[in-house]
């Protein structure tokens, strides 16, 4: 009998030990991928997207058609493959469904399929849209709005396909989808959501990236921080998930002022991850908080910091990564949760 439980002790060791093994591996594998995650490659990519070449981006305006042909482009040369096959990343909106005097426009969408649970995805979404000219004729470049998600989004997407030639593909699905129309009222989001390309109920989160670059009045002089919205409001498991990679990886100053249900900026409903919400599906909204540059021609690439903003993107890589790759889907547990 002693024997026996000498036995059935070192096993235990030996199955603890491997394990944490596993676990030493996980991190020292995401932290390779996330550290590819470059301040000067979001600085080169962010200064082309948010110049005046781009004219503002306006929804269905040329700007705007050359800023989903750059996303395009970047992804064929990062070799992310498009939602649909092919080089076709386009989701065609039509003019019927905007708001009147707005041209066609598109989402863009790049996908890289799930090894083990390929039919569960994982959303990382930002708006490629901006306010376009001003009347007097200035530009207004989003840098920070949405200049900011939309470059992370690209840079994560990267990220995860060189840890997919490298052999580490992800659990789970991801679908990189950037949205159009954000700024005349999420229509690009909800256009999605009403003609989802992967089915709504086997969407497992939304991880939306709105003005992630900037520093608001607030947090001047302080440490690097972030707003989170929502990230609770669904499942209570997303937002332990979200805290505890934090806290292993990046220790960023989480603000959740805006994500009292008394906020009267009502942030939570103002960006794309609410279309997602509306249909039960768990989300967390990424923002720094307003500033005297917003939606002005102001909102220039040149007042991004550079360092906070690389960490943010980083963080959401790794959040990303876990819920990617962990065994369950998040539960769906929230206090808003929509019944029948």
């Amino acid at each position: 009998m002693k024997k026996l439980v000498l036995i059935a002790s070192a096993l235990f060791f030996l199955h603890t030990a491997c394990a944490q093994m596993a676990t030493a591996s996980d991190i020292n594998i995401a932290t390779k991928y996330a550290k590819t995650i470059k301040a000067s490659d979001l600085k080169k990519l962010l200064y082309v997207y948010a110049s005046d070449d781009f004219e503002g981006r306006m929804t269905g305006e040329p700007g705007q058609k050359k800023a989903v042909n750059f996303l395009k482009d970047h992804y064929i040369k990062y070799q992310v493959p498009s939602a649909f096959g092919g080089d076709d990343y386009f989701q065609s909106i039509p003019k019927s469904y905007l708001r009147d005097k707005y041209n066609d426009s598109e989402n863009v969408l790049a996908f890289i399929k799930g090894s083990e649970k390929p039919n569960e995805v994982l959303v990382i979404s930002a708006h490629l849209d901006h306010i376009g000219i001003s009347k007097n004729g200035e530009i207004n470049n989003g840098a920070d709005d949405d200049g900011s998600g939309t470059i992370a989004v690209l840079e994560i997407a990267r990220a995860f396909q060189k840890a997919v030639h490298d052999g580490h593909r992800p659990k789970r699905s991801i679908l990189f989808l950037h949205v159009t129309g954000e700024e005349i009222g999420l229509f690009g989001s909800r256009y999605y959501t009403d003609n989802p390309v992967f089915p709504l109920e086997n969407t497992v989160t939304d991880l939306n990236i709105d003005m992630i670059g900037r520093v608001d009045p607030k947090h001047e002089g302080k440490p690097n921080y972030l707003y989170l919205i929502g990230s609770d409001r669904l499942s209570k498991e997303l937002h332990d998930i979200s805290e505890a990679v934090n806290k292993k990886y990046t220790k960023l100053d989480f603000d959740y002022t805006y994500n009292d249900k008394n906020d009267r900026n009502r942030f939570y409903y103002r960006s794309d991850h609410y279309n997602f919400a509306k249909n039960n599906i768990p989300v967390i909204f990424y923002f720094n908080g307003t500033h005297a540059d917003y939606h002005r021609p102001s909102d220039t690439p040149d007042k991004i910091n550079y360092a906070f903003y690389e960490t943010r993107t980083r963080l959401i890589f790794y959040t990303a990564w876990e819920l990617a790759n962990r065994k369950d889907r998040v539960k769906l547990d929230g206090t808003d949760v929509k019944t029948d």
